[in-house]
């Protein structure tokens, strides 16, 4: 399942969003191009069609295609924007006068879109005939979609509407009544999702869901609510289903090393298209925008950066050979010559900084300060292959790898005082980039050893968001101080409202929604 489309018919996305009764001709025939929600979930082609379209939920413009990377990476302290487009670097600050700005709408809607395509699998697919084992895996992996959207809804929005139907005029899904109740949906996704998943894929299946990525997300949400045991629990379980890093930490962000060793959910992604970019149908664009979004001047739109701190943070330590951390290099575009970086022109990571058509920072903007003093992201770019950036990247996200679970297995241990089984899991991944491995700790000690080392393996893959939830660290005004020292735009933050965005305006009016706190 390398591509969504594949086995997706342009009428199928269409019907899915709205499954209101189609227009018939004067001689009362059905019209073929828009078939209604009674005529069309009969076999098990229509089931697998209808499951695709849920999958292709993941690539609209407010999930992994484009908006999520703002909501999570420009909105934490990793990052921030500098667009010239002022509503989108207000929405990165937390600061929202039109709640129903295109991003945060977006956002929100598009979500739901994704939600609604996978209810209408699980209200649908039961009542198909067809086999049983195929029909159990459709639902466990709609079971994951909903749950992983409404993750995202949760982790942005706090108090999402729980719609578990699929849409119609006469449904009104509550909005919910708290955020433990979200997780609850979540959690009980998920663990069908386990029992229904295969646990490895092959040929054009490879790319679904999982059991390991019902697993590692249901660990997650428990990492997300500081129920350590629970979350160790299904950490150890992946533990064991064969996952191993990749040799090449780079592998983990190239089109060409996709669904490799270390993968356990990737949303997949294509370059080629026959449609316009934003559009959702088969036969549209099924590319990952955020390397355009995130690209150099010149060769992308640059509206979402880095923060200079990150490159200090890779500087803590070094290599066994007394080199600087190689992940440095992967991680993020920047010119050498940086006003006290110490450069080292045998040093592996100073040999790696070409940036499109073989040139450096420094070549690149030699009578530009200001852009060459810029931190730029490099995960997820395509300047390994090509010579500018686009809206068409082939490149898959990866939303969870296994290097997350073997750190948050690690955090949920030393939360409960096994501070000693926790050090080994690190050191699996600092050996991989020839790190010395860590000896003996304090739990308190490891606690801050570990937040180091999720930036180092972690920054810019959509986890430092959640970090700081679950840290507390968005909670209180001395842990938004702490963040102001890395991200000036944390003076704008307001503690008790900006921790999650504002629902749109229009869904509050008409849905009569109760707005979050503040906003």
């Amino acid at each position: 399942m390398t591509t969504y489309k594949t086995r997706a018919f342009a009428i199928l996305a269409s019907c899915l969003l709205l499954t209101t009764a189609c227009e018939k001709d004067l001689l009362n025939q059905p019209n073929p191009n828009a078939p209604t929600t009674e005529s069309f979930w009969k076999t098990e082609a229509d089931a697998l069609k209808g499951l695709t379209a849920a999958y292709s939920g993941l690539q609209l413009n407010g999930t992994y295609r484009r908006w999520i990377h703002f909501g999570y990476d420009i909105r934490s302290d990793e990052g921030f924007s500098s667009s010239p487009w002022p509503e989108l670097q207000n929405f990165t600050k937390t600061v929202l006068t039109d709640y129903d700005f295109e991003v945060n709408r977006d956002t929100w809607a598009n979500h739901y879109q994704a939600v609604n395509r996978a209810n209408q699998v699980l209200s649908y697919v039961p009542t198909i005939q067809m086999n049983d084992k195929l029909k159990t895996r459709i639902l466990a992996e709609a079971h994951f979609l909903r749950a992983l959207n409404y993750f995202n809804l949760v982790e942005l929005y706090g108090r999402p509407v729980l719609a578990t139907e699929p849409s119609s005029a006469d449904y009104r899904p509550p909005q919910a009544a708290s955020e433990q109740e979200v997780w609850n949906l979540v959690i009980a996704d998920l663990q069908t999702a386990k029992a229904g998943l295969d646990e490895k894929y092959t040929g054009a299946d490879v790319g679904r869901a999982t059991k390991g990525a019902a697993t590692a997300l249901l660990g997650k949400v428990y990492m997300q609510q500081r129920k350590w045991a629970e979350a160790s629990t299904q950490f150890a379980e992946v533990m064991k289903m064969g996952y191993s890093l990749a040799p090449n930490f780079y592998d983990n962000f190239r089109h060409t090393s996709e669904n490799n060793s270390e993968s356990v959910f990737e949303v997949q992604f294509v370059g080629e298209y026959s449609a316009d970019r934003d559009d959702d149908f088969a036969g549209a664009s099924e590319a990952l925008q955020r390397s355009q979004f995130f690209g150099l001047p010149g060769k992308g739109w640059t509206d979402g950066e880095a923060r200079p701190w990150i490159i200090t943070e890779f500087l803590k330590e070094r290599t066994t050979a007394g080199k600087k951390d190689p992940r440095l290099a992967t991680t993020l575009f920047f010119a050498r010559s940086r006003a006290g970086y110490p450069v080292d022109p045998t040093d592996p990571v100073d040999q790696d900084q070409l940036a499109y058509d073989k040139m450096t920072l420094e070549e690149r903007f030699k009578t530009d300060e200001y852009n060459r003093n810029r931190v730029y992201w490099r995960k997820y770019e395509n300047d390994y292959w090509r010579d500018a950036e686009g809206y068409y990247s082939p490149i898959n996200f990866r939303v969870i790898r296994y290097a997350d679970v073997l750190l948050m297995q690690a955090e949920a241990l030393n939360e409960q005082g096994q501070t000693a089984a926790a050090i080994p899991l690190i050191n699996q991944v600092r050996a991989r980039v020839q790190l010395a491995p860590l000896g003996s700790m304090s739990q308190s000690d490891l606690r801050t050893q570990i937040m180091h080392e999720r930036v180092t393996e972690l920054a810019g893959e959509n986890t430092r968001w959640h970090d700081l939830i679950r840290w507390g660290l968005l909670d209180n005004q001395a842990g938004i101080d702490q963040l102001k020292t890395r991200d000036a735009d944390f003076s704008l933050f307001v503690v008790g409202k900006s921790k999650y965005l504002p629902i749109p305006r229009n869904d509050v009016n008409i849905a009569q929604l109760q707005q979050n706190p503040q906003w």
